[in-house]
């Protein structure tokens, strides 16, 4: 079973920066982060694929930025200009293929909060 440790969240003022880290414990095929906020659906945020190949939410496009160290099976998520919308937990996700089949995988989450 793969597993997925977070790292980085915390509290910031709007307008700051975070970056979260997330290591694999084996090398995944796409990396990413999902967020979720209480009472409301996980959304995606942004993920990226072993060859390097991003995809990203509307909503944090410009703000966001995914990379990944495969070397390291770690994926980052630099968060610049924040705002208190994006207040939530944010998740690491994993997925690899087996023909047809995707399996995903989660961490257990960062709480990120984004207030004055």
């Amino acid at each position: 079973q793969v597993q997925l440790v977070e790292s980085g969240g915390g509290l910031v003022q709007p307008g700051g920066s975070l970056r979260l880290s997330c290591v694999a414990s084996e090398s995944i095929y796409r990396m990413g982060w999902y967020r979720q906020v209480p009472g409301k659906q996980r959304e995606l945020v942004a993920t990226i694929t072993s060859d390097g190949v991003p995809n990203y939410a509307h909503s944090i496009q410009g703000r966001f930025t995914i990379s990944r160290d495969n070397t390291k099976n770690t994926v980052y998520l630099q968060m610049n200009n924040l705002k208190p919308g994006d207040t939530a937990v944010y998740l690491c996700y994993g997925e690899d293929h087996f023909g047809a089949y995707i399996r995903p995988y989660w961490g257990q989450g960062t709480l990120v909060t984004v207030s004055s």
